[in-house]
């Protein structure tokens, strides 16, 4: 059992010398080899996993996410614990359970306002936290769900074979944009298969940011964890 706390930059440990054997076994270069010690050669190794899984961007950062890690992990035949790192999730789905159907869902301020009060209310996250945030999300990435930004099949994640929708299956989708690997793994349970539904999009986007992010239960750090939900801050990816 590899905890993820314990594989973060800077710290020595077994649980690091696990990842960096897996690493290696993957073919990913650490020169130094499994020394136990997080550095610099186990971060860049750590983010040419994260490419090879399909992360890009701000997402292939080097620093271990309870996403890549599991995987690496099922490569390695080692399991994760991503407790104290990750508060519930929700429910988690298969890549091939995810569905393309766009449900039409309402556009607008008004309607991001009440779909992030649902998503709030099924992920345990406070209104008065979370719905700013998510709002903000929304508005910058889909111009609070317009149809015409609904998918994104320009930026990097534009990748894939061509699924449901007529679009590569790693595009960039719904009000919050998920890309539906991970739309799949933080997808909430009981909400819609499709991160075209927004408050499924809104919820996964909830457990994607506690856990990469580490939003706190109540989201009181949300918009200081995330630029990209803070108003008082310039646009940048999350």
């Amino acid at each position: 059992m590899v905890a993820l706390p314990n594989v973060q930059f800077g710290k020595k440990n077994e649980d690091v010398r696990t990842v960096q054997r897996a690493l290696i076994a993957r073919g990913r270069k650490i020169p130094d080899g499994a020394t136990g010690l997080f550095g610099n050669q186990t971060k860049a190794a750590y983010k040419a996993e994260q490419i090879a899984q399909g992360f890009r961007g701000t997402d292939a950062d080097g620093i271990p996410g309870c996403t890549s890690l599991t995987a690496l992990g099922r490569h390695a035949h080692f399991k994760v614990n991503c407790d104290g790192a990750a508060p519930a999730r929700g429910g988690g789905i298969g890549l091939s359970q995810v569905t393309y159907r766009d449900p039409n869902d309402e556009s607008g301020h008004a309607a991001m306002r009440r779909y992030a009060e649902k998503a709030c209310q099924l992920t345990h996250m406070e209104t008065k936290f979370g719905v700013p945030a998510l709002t903000t999300i929304a508005r910058r990435e889909s111009a609070n769900n317009h149809p015409k930004f609904r998918v994104n099949k320009t930026d990097s994640n534009a990748h894939g074979r061509i699924v449901g929708d007529g679009h590569p299956q790693n595009c960039s989708r719904g009000a919050t944009q998920c890309i539906p690997p991970t739309f799949a793994f933080y997808h909430q349970a009981g909400t819609a298969t499709t991160p075209y539904d927004v408050v499924a999009c809104m919820c996964a986007t909830v457990n994607y940011v506690r856990d990469r992010y580490h939003v706190n239960q109540s989201g009181s750090n949300f918009a200081a964890r995330v630029q990209q939900a803070d108003p008082h801050r310039a646009p940048h990816p999350y």
